[in-house]
């Protein structure tokens, strides 16, 4: 199986379960304004779970939850067993862009080619989808079978994810991204930004998927450095695409950042030394997969750090 089969096997998984979580609704619920009905006990209100879906569905990368998987095949083949935490991953993920594209932070009216969640469901939808995909994740979680079968391993994993993701992590670096808007470049502050506003859940999902599959200390420690480095490689290449990408390939708008006075490497330190910053930062990626022993899985994880020198959206 090539590397992008395998890409595809694993995503093809998460897109099926995905599915399988937020189940179809009524379509017309926002369009016809339908009389209201009150949902049964236990079940998502309509307007919200279209709102829901609308963003969870989207065509995407899913690179978080490929990320997990591919962490957890590495030492263990019965990855498919992870997918709930594979996709609660990525509901986290979906969360943050909703509320990130919200009039009130990056007021952004494109996601992945299509209106962005407030421009179709409304600021208010908008950010109550958010809170229930953030909330879901952690549901999704906790009714996985795996949380049963290793309890330990689970919340271990699901502790990863919520620090990766909450105050101090991903949260935190969308904090800062916010209040330090038009100010001049510092590199502590950029390479805060990038730290956690991107790289931490990246890193929280190849480190879950290791936990999730029984990995030792050294190989955690590796997962951090992989998972870290591939999220600042990945974050400054989409500090370059803003400036250098294509609206229609990308499907958001680009030349944002300036416009906004955001931290950015390119700020920072001009175009040239962005890619070779990210160079380096995916040497380091590759450099920590050496404690694993050489399989299908390491190999995997190799060329998408490779691969992701060559990113155009």
């Amino acid at each position: 199986m090539s590397m992008n089969e395998r890409y595809d096997a694993f995503r093809q998984a998460v897109e099926d379960e995905l599915q399988s979580l937020l189940l179809p609704g009524d379509k017309e619920d926002i369009i016809l304004a339908v009389p209201f009905k009150p949902p049964g006990e236990g079940e998502i209100p309509g307007h919200l779970r279209s709102a829901m879906r609308y963003s969870l569905l989207l065509p995407g990368k899913r690179l978080r939850p490929v990320l997990l998987l591919a962490a957890y095949a590495m030492l263990r083949k019965d990855w498919q067993t992870c997918l709930p935490f594979a996709c609660a991953v990525e509901m986290i993920h979906t969360y943050s862009l909703v509320h990130d594209d919200l009039p009130a932070l990056d007021n952004d009216d494109l996601r992945r080619g299509k209106p962005a969640n407030h421009k179709i469901f409304g600021e208010n939808l908008a950010i109550l989808a958010g809170d229930g995909l953030l909330t879901m994740a952690f549901e999704t979680m906790l009714s996985a079978l795996i949380c049963r079968e290793k309890p330990l391993q689970s919340m271990e994993a699901m502790k990863e994810i919520a620090l990766r993701a909450g105050v101090r992590g991903m949260v935190a670096g969308q904090t800062m991204d916010v209040v330090l808007e038009g100010i001049q470049p510092q590199q502590s502050m950029v390479e805060y930004i990038h730290r956690h506003k991107t790289a931490d859940l990246l890193m929280a999902s190849v480190v879950a998927g290791l936990l999730l599959a029984g990995a030792d200390r050294p190989q955690l420690v590796a997962g951090q450095v992989y998972g870290e480095n591939l999220g600042l490689a990945f974050q400054m290449l989409d500090d370059l695409l803003d400036v250098e990408g294509n609206t229609a390939i990308m499907g958001k708008q680009t030349g944002m950042d300036a416009m906004r006075g955001k931290m950015t490497w390119p700020a920072m330190f001009g175009v040239a030394q962005t890619r070779k910053d990210a160079g380096h930062a995916v040497d380091r990626a590759l450099e920590a997969l050496n404690v694993f022993d050489a399989s299908v899985g390491v190999d995997f994880l190799r060329n998408l750090a490779q691969d992701m020198l060559v990113r155009v959206k």
